[in-house]
């Protein structure tokens, strides 16, 4: 078989991944998939800039064209990132019939059912394991590993940025501007770190993740989030008194035929395996009906970890181009989006509350809880610096969504809370 040539969209950290593993696993790669894999063309945006890998300058171009209009380029890489711009790009490889292979999440999360449909109709693979928790053959794992069970329920730490800062925070003590400045230094947080820290980033795989598993068409919208930008060093010292680690959790739940799929600063038992994944690391706990409970851990971003899964992507690519199946591999949904909405969500809750320190006070928050049926599962409370005021700290036993929002708004309303200092889902219970 003559060698595959590969158009590459992007040399920056992950590009330059992959221009080495293709060089350096060359003799894995002829015996993975029997032939040469050769980097025809690459697009970058500086011809001359100084990179951290040697490549032939007649191999860079500014212009997709001379990638997607070339007919000897077989397989396109995109690493380039962005979303309406790439978009074009990939949607025009794909009907000029090349294979895609990309690492984009962003667009994914939000094109990914409009791409995946263009290449199927050209016969075309378009393959994005690389998309979600870098290293980490979740995708994969999901679409072909778990493929004859019925996953119930995915659970992970998909940010690396927001694990490495509860982390520091938890071991520490430190507050989460003294952390996250850190993380800007040494390079786990990027200069503008909203988009994880404010949970996007971990929305988009979510998506990408639950479409994948439930069969399911899920849009970034069905996601709801919530960052961690309004943790506390109080909140987390408070869930280790009561035998918890907070994390940054994707959650994809399904009973029945409704799903649910949201990110969230959540607390775990410090006993379960992802309390356990600390700074950059990326960990995702996958229950099916069959298999039981399995996790993947790992690298979640960097260089050569991502890019060993945009290779593997791309050995599928050729395997299949061997067996002449392309286009085949791609399967739309199954089943119909259906979501739970908040009566049907139903978890426990940690409450931190600023209440006056008066006689009858916890009474009548007690009174209020049990209105609404929800008990308490464990309570700590203690007098503040601040006279006249206490601090009540709570975990309740499960309860719907709607109902513990209702339970909210009524503390605010209530006269002996002061302020109701914050709230996390809670997964799991602590064993006694």
């Amino acid at each position: 078989m003559q060698a595959i040539s590969i158009g590459l969209l992007g040399l920056g950290t992950v590009g330059t991944g992959v221009v080495k593993i293709i060089e350096n696993h060359q003799d894995k790669l002829m015996h993975q998939v029997g032939c040469p894999v050769n980097v025809k063309k690459i697009l970058v945006q500086d011809l001359v800039k100084e990179r951290t890998v040697k490549v032939d300058s007649s191999l860079l171009t500014v212009n997709p064209a001379d990638i997607i209009d070339d007919p000897e380029i077989d397989v396109v890489i995109e690493v380039m990132g962005g979303i309406e711009n790439t978009r074009e790009h990939l949607l025009n490889a794909l009907k000029m019939k090349k294979h895609v292979v990309t690492a984009n999440k962003d667009l994914m999360a939000v094109h990914g059912s409009e791409l995946m449909t263009v290449a199927h109709e050209n016969g075309c693979d378009l393959f994005y394991e690389a998309s979600v928790a870098g290293g980490i053959p979740i995708l994969r794992s999901l679409a072909d590993g778990l493929a004859s069970d019925r996953i119930t329920k995915m659970m992970g730490i998909v940010n690396g940025t927001t694990n490495y800062i509860l982390t520091k925070m938890s071991q520490e003590g430190l507050a989460y501007e003294a952390v996250l400045k850190d993380a800007q230094r040494l390079g786990y947080a990027e200069a503008n770190p909203a988009s994880d820290v404010g949970g996007l980033d971990a929305a988009r795989k979510m998506a990408i993740m639950a479409s994948l598993g439930f069969s399911m068409k899920i849009d970034l919208d069905d996601v709801k989030v919530k960052g961690i930008t309004e943790v506390t060093e109080e909140d987390l010292q408070y869930g280790k008194q009561l035998g918890y680690t907070m994390k940054l959790l994707g959650i994809a739940d399904r009973e029945g035929d409704k799903v649910e799929v949201s990110v969230q600063p959540a607390l775990l038992p410090s006993s379960h395996p992802l309390a356990s994944v600390h700074n950059e690391y990326n960990a995702v706990y996958v229950y099916g009906e069959a298999v039981g409970e399995t996790m993947f851990y790992g690298p979640g971003a960097g260089s050569l970890p991502t890019a060993t899964a945009v290779v593997s992507d791309l050995v599928g690519v050729v395997k299949n181009m061997r067996l002449g199946v392309n286009g085949s591999t791609s399967i739309t949904p199954q089943y119909e989006k259906q979501l739970k909405d908040d009566g049907e969500v139903n978890s426990k809750y940690f409450l931190r509350l600023h209440v006056h320190d008066e006689v009858g006070v916890f009474a009548e928050i007690t009174s209020l809880f049990s209105n609404h049926d929800v008990s308490f599962e464990k309570i700590l409370q203690m007098p503040l610096k601040e006279k006249g005021l206490a601090e009540i700290v709570v975990i309740t036993h499960q309860a719907s969504l709607s109902n513990y929002e209702n339970i909210l708004m009524e503390l605010r309303d209530l006269p002996v809370v002061k302020e109701v200092k914050s709230s996390y889902r809670v997964e799991g219970s602590v064993s006694v």
